[in-house]
């Protein structure tokens, strides 16, 4: 067989239907070319999958999870994928790396609506691969669309460019084969925030580590278990396993299986780590300090989170902070607290010099439905330029607290973000960030940790944010009195062969 020819596209964003926040240009790098193919480690010079086909790289736009995209962004971006595999001809397969969760302003399925443009262009015949995040929501219309779907297996992701090199060696080896492989595909009537499904606990440990055997079937390819995203309200929100493989008795079987373990489960889901409210979290933090625990003590600020599609400048939890005296008074605890944006804000800090004191209002300029902006006086710690997220960044103190405010988005999950600009967190007594479970770096070095319930765009209590549009009835807004239809559907040739052919998209 000659080099098969695979094109990279793709447009990733994790939207939350409560984030003010809308996705634009500056929200988007944009790689293509050479720039594009560097992106993936597994394809440099010399690795098996680099010498394996052809591939070109056509588009690929990536943002941290945040609003609904903007549909002029959209629209844009659509087009230039869509002329870009014109431009590149005939191909025998696709890799369409997505998030799951993309919104974008108008539209209700973001990825099947691209998925769809991207298939009128290949055709029926190219196989296309999407490596996915494990709490992305599978549509109808992609789940058709698609011949081998997969997803994470870690949350935290860890794992994310393990699945990316998996995702391309399938793509490879099928279109090697000739063959397109038959997907079983089960929806779960189960919606969670990922802060309950962490794999770094049970029950999802157990649910998620058994998929690297399964795999190892005779007649499985891969599969993949969406534990879904919670901050969407669209009828695609719903837990999925999808199995892929050329044994439809097999492929189904451990389908049904999988999803029957999930279904199980349901009840066990419980938060990662320690939950409270934040004066709980502040009280715990102080009363570490006090007993002698070694430092940090981390505090997640989770009702805001932008790792989860937060806006990021809510400023519910730093007004609470700043108005606590335990922390601002003399002989406080040193408290970083990450962070808020605003530009205006950010211009006047950048008029003054570190040592001034200033008096700034800043923060909830685009999400002011929690709460309103704040002011700020206190002393100007430090300025920062060059970071490619935040832009400039300043640091005012006000008693114990360093109280940091961004020019732009900025999601501080990495004990990196704070080295940079001059904050180390093993120095803190405590680390407040907008942040839900702790990314790896940040839960090497906590102490001590609560998971704070603030309010926001990615609040952990669903109910309070009041889904309208989730099909219904759902886990765990409504009670089942039986074990609902956990039946897998069976994809052939991107056809239904058994299920769900019929019925509404989910």
């Amino acid at each position: 067989m000659t080099q098969p020819r695979i094109a990279i596209v793709g447009m990733a964003i994790e939207s939350s239907a409560y984030a003010a926040h809308r996705a634009g240009y500056r929200d988007f790098p944009v790689l293509t070319g050479a720039e594009l193919i560097a992106r993936y480690d597994f394809l440099a010079p010399g690795r098996p999958l680099a010498d394996a086909a052809e591939w070109i790289p056509v588009f690929m736009a990536r943002a941290i999870p945040g609003g609904a995209v903007l549909r002029e962004v959209y629209d844009d971006f659509k087009g230039r994928i869509v002329e870009g595999l014109r431009e590149a001809g005939d191909v025998d397969g696709v890799y369409f790396d997505i998030h799951g969760a993309m919104s974008v302003v108008g539209l209700d399925d973001a990825e099947g609506d691209l998925v769809t443009a991207v298939r009128e262009v290949v055709g029926p015949d190219a196989l296309i691969a999407a490596p996915m995040d494990l709490h992305g929501n599978m549509s109808e219309t992609l789940a058709l669309a698609l011949d081998l779907p997969t997803c994470y297996r870690l949350a935290p992701h860890e794992d994310a460019w393990e699945t990316k090199e998996r995702s391309a060696e399938r793509l490879v080896e099928w279109i090697r084969r000739g063959e397109k492989p038959s997907t079983a595909w089960v929806r779960v009537p189960i919606l969670l925030p990922g802060e309950k499904t962490s794999t770094r606990v049970e029950p999802a440990r157990s649910l998620y580590a058994q998929l690297e055997d399964v795999e190892k079937k005779p007649g499985i390819s891969d599969l993949g278990l969406w534990i879904g995203y919670a901050w969407a309200d669209e009828p695609r929100c719903h837990a999925t396993v999808m199995v892929t493989g050329d044994d439809e008795a097999v492929i189904t079987a451990e389908a049904e299986r999988i999803a029957g373990e999930l279904w199980d489960a349901r009840d066990d889901f419980a938060f990662v780590g320690p939950p409270g409210s934040l004066d709980e979290a502040v009280d715990a933090a102080l009363a570490h300090g006090a007993a002698g625990g070694e430092k940090p003590y981390l505090i997640s600020d989770s009702g805001d989170n932008p790792g989860a599609g937060g806006s990021g400048d809510v400023t519910w939890t730093l007004t609470r902070l700043l108005a606590d005296e335990r922390l601002t008074g003399d002989g406080a605890p040193l408290v970083y607290v990450a962070s808020i944006f605003d530009q205006g804000a950010i211009e006047q800090l950048f008029a003054q010099e570190p040592g001034e004191q200033v008096d700034v209002v800043a923060g909830a300029r685009v999400d002011h439905r929690v709460s309103e902006p704040i002011r700020i006086r206190g002393e100007l710690v430090s300025l920062h330029e060059g970071d490619p997220a935040a832009g400039r960044i300043a640091v005012i103190g006000v008693g114990g607290i360093r109280a940091i405010v961004t020019e732009f988005r900025k999601a501080y999950h990495d004990v990196a973000d704070f080295h940079a600009i001059g904050l180390d967190p093993e120095a803190a007594d405590i680390v407040v960030t907008k942040i839900g479970y702790l990314e790896p770096t940040l839960y090497d070095v906590a102490k001590g940790w609560t998971l704070a319930l603030t309010p926001g765009p990615v609040d952990q209590d669903l109910e309070r944010l009041g889904h309208s549009r989730i099909v219904r009835p759902m886990f765990p807004y409504d009670a089942f009195d039986e074990r609902p239809d956990l039946s897998a559907a069976v994809i052939r040739g991107r056809r239904y062969v058994r299920g769900f052919a019929g019925t509404a998209s989910a």
